[in-house]
C-alpha cells in the first residue's frame, strides 16, 4: 500500500494532501539473499556453524547475488569445499552493538544511559542485504537487534524526552513516516524478511508523545494521515471477516453481529527467516497437514511481540500446540481504542466532527466488545478471547494491564484487578508476565520493561499511585542490582529473583538495552521531580 494508496485515504477523510508532509525519497525494498538464493540459504542453515538464524539473514553480501550464486555453484561439489569460508569471503555482518561502554568502572546508571543513547544511534541511507534503508538515524535496542524496531521505539522514545533528546525523537517519527508512506504500514522493523507483519501498535502514543512536548494540536493534523493508513492497515479484511467460515479475516475476527475485535497475524505460513532452525525443528515434528498453521501461528506469535509464551499455548508448556491466530489479544485492542480515539482527536482539531464522531464511535465499539467478550467474572481480570472455543482464554497474563492503560476498564473493574495485581503479579524485581513458568521468554519468572511502564500508567490512570510507585520502585532497584553487577542493562530480567539471568527465548539474553534504557529513565526522572 504505497503512497498512492495513503493519497485515496487523505481524500477519503477530507483532509488535504499539503498538510502530509515528505519523510524522504521512497526507494524500492531490497530482497535478502535467503529469499534469492534460497539453495545456499538452506545449505548454510544446515551445515554452517552459525547459531543464530537470524546472523545468517543478516549477512550483508560484497558482490551481486547473482556472482555469489554462480561461484557457490561452481565451487559447493570441489574437495575441501568450507561453507563458512564461503561466507567469510562473500558475506559480512554489521558488529552488534554492547551497551558495556568502559569495562573498567561503572557509571552511575542514569549517566550511563544517556552515554549509551550514542553507542547505539544508526545511521543507514542505503539497502544494504535484508536491511532496509530509513533516511534518518534511529535507535537500535542492541545487542543481535540491529533496526529500527517499532513497539520498542515508543519507549525508547521516552527515555530520549527523560534525556530531552527530542531531535533524536523527530528522526524515529520520521522513519516510521517513511516506512508508512513505503509499505502502507509500520513493519516489525526495517528487514525484508519483517515486512509482512507488525508489531503491537503504539504509533498514535508516539504522536500523543510528541503533541503534549510541543503542545501543538497541529502535531495531529501532521500525522493524521498516517494514522489513518495505521488504521486501515489493522482493518483490513473487515467486510470479509464475517463471510469466512470462522469469522475471521487476515487481521479482523467477526465476533458477533456488528461486533468486531482484532488478532495478530502474517500472510505467509512459512518458516520465520530469522528463525529458520528454530521454526522448522518444532514445525517439522508436526503431521504435513498441521505444518502450515503452524508456521502461521508462529508469525502471528511474532508480530504480537511475545514470542514465546504460554499465553498462544493450547499446552502452556509446549509451544507445538501453539494457536496464536485463534486468540483476540486483549492488549492489541486495547492500543487500537486509543488509535481511534486519537484519529477522533485529530478531526476534532481540523473541525471535521462527522469524522471525529465516526471514530470516537468505532472506539467506543470497540471497548463495548473488549468488555463482552475479554472480561473475566470469575478471575475479575482482563484476559484474551479464544474465538474459536468462545471462551475467555485460561491463562491470566500481565496483558490484561493494558485495560487499565488505555482507560477500558470500569472503576469497579479496576479495583478488583489491582487485588489480583498486588496478590498474584507483583514480585521482589517488579511484575511477572504470566503466572506459569514454561521456559519461554514471556513467561514467569521474567518481567520486561514496556509492562511495567504500561502497568504504572495504568494504575496511575485509575488513582491507584502508591501501588504504581512500588512497581517503579522495585523495577528501578532490580535494574540497579543487575547493572551493579554486570555494568550492563539487559533485554529481561528475572522480577522474583532479581539476583538470577532471565532465561528463556530462542537467543541469549541481550543487552543494551533500548526498551530497558528507555523506561529506566523515565523511571528514574519521575524520581528526580518528586
Amino acid at each position: 500500500m504505497p503512497y498512492k494508496t495513503i493519497k485515496k485515504y487523505i481524500k477519503t477523510d477530507k483532509l488535504k494532501a499539503s498538510l502530509v508532509k515528505a519523510a524522504g525519497v521512497v526507494l524500492p525494498a531490497s530482497t535478502s539473499y535467503d529469499v534469492l538464493l534460497e539453495e545456499l540459504f538452506s545449505d548454510i542453515v544446515k551445515n554452517s556453524t552459525y547459531d543464530d538464524s537470524k546472523d545468517l539473514v543478516d549477512l550483508i553480501p560484497t558482490h551481486k547475488l547473482s556472482l555469489i550464486g554462480r561461484k557457490y555453484e561452481s565451487e559447493r561439489s570441489l574437495p575441501g569445499f568450507n561453507i563458512d569460508e564461503f561466507i567469510n569471503r562473500y558475506f559480512y555482518n554489521l558488529p552488534s552493538k554492547s551497551g558495556l561502554l568502559n569495562g573498567t568502572y561503572i557509571l552511575p546508571i542514569d549517566k550511563y544511559i544517556t552515554n549509551l543513547w550514542s553507542e547505539l544511534k544508526v545511521t543507514n541511507r542505503r539497502n544494504r542485504g535484508s536491511l532496509q534503508m530509513l533516511p534518518n538515524s534511529y535507535i537500535i535496542p542492541g545487542g543481535r537487534f540491529k533496526e529500527q524496531f517499532y513497539w520498542d521505539s515508543y519507549f525508547i522514545m521516552l527515555g530520549l524526552a527523560a534525556d530531552h533528546q527530542w531531535d533524536m525523537i523527530d528522526s524515529l517519527m520520521k522513519n516510521f513516516t517513511y516506512m508508512i508512506r513505503k509499505w502502507g504500514f509500520i513493519p516489525t522493523a526495517n528487514r525484508s524478511y519483517f515486512l509482512s507483519r507488525s508489531q503491537p501498535p503504539f504509533y498514535a502514543q508516539m504522536v500523543n508523545l510528541v503533541a503534549t512536548k510541543q503542545n501543538k494540536s497541529s502535531v495531529y493534523i501532521t500525522y493524521l494521515p498516517y494514522l489513518i493508513a495505521e488504521y486501515k492497515f489493522w482493518m483490513r479484511g473487515k467486510n470479509l471477516a464475517a463471510k469466512s467460515n470462522n469469522g475471521s479475516h487476515r487481521r479482523v475476527v467477526n465476533l458477533a453481529k456488528d461486533a468486531y475485535l482484532n488478532r495478530y497475524y502474517d500472510k505467509y505460513t512459512t518458516a520465520r527467516p530469522e528463525s529458520f532452525k528454530e521454526d522448522n525443528d518444532m514445525v517439522g515434528k508436526l503431521p504435513d497437514e498441521a505444518q502450515p498453521q503452524a508456521y502461521l501461528d508462529l508469525r502471528a506469535a511474532a508480530e504480537s511481540g511475545w514470542d514465546f509464551s504460554s499465553r498462544w499455548f493450547v499446552d502452556p508448556y509446549d509451544i507445538s500446540t501453539i494457536q496464536t491466530t485463534k486468540i483476540v489479544p486483549i492488549d492489541l485492542n486495547c492500543l487500537l481504542v486509543i488509535l481511534e480515539q486519537t484519529i477522533a482527536k485529530a478531526y476534532r482539531i481540523i473541525r471535521n466532527y462527522v469524522a471525529a464522531q465516526k471514530y470516537t464511535k468505532l472506539a467506543e465499539k470497540r471497548i463495548e466488545n473488549i468488555q463482552t467478550f475479554c472480561w473475566d467474572n470469575k478471575i475479575n481480570f482482563f484476559v484474551d478471547y479464544n474465538f474459536h472455543t468462545g471462551q475467555p482464554s485460561e491463562r491470566i497474563t500481565l496483558a490484561g494491564i493494558f485495560a487499565l492503560y488505555a482507560k477500558v476498564a470500569t472503576e469497579e473493574q479496576a479495583r478488583k484487578m489491582v487485588e489480583l495485581i498486588k496478590t498474584s503479579f507483583l514480585k521482589n524485581g517488579g511484575l511477572v508476565t504470566t503466572l506459569i513458568d514454561s521456559g519461554q521468554q514471556w513467561d514467569a519468572p521474567n518481567g520486561w520493561a514496556p509492562l511495567q511502564w504500561v502497568a504504572v500508567q495504568g494504575l496511575r490512570n485509575y488513582g491507584y499511585s502508591e501501588l504504581a510507585d512500588t512497581i517503579r520502585q522495585r523495577w528501578i532497584e532490580s535494574n540497579k542490582l543487575v547493572y551493579e553487577k554486570h555494568s550492563k542493562l539487559f533485554e529481561k530480567y528475572n522480577v522474583e529473583n532479581p539476583q538470577l539471568w532471565a532465561t528463556g527465548g530462542e537467543y541469549t539474553l541481550q543487552d543494551g538495552f533500548g526498551w530497558t534504557n528507555g523506561v529506566l529513565k523515565a523511571f528514574l526522572a519521575e524520581e528526580h521531580d518528586v
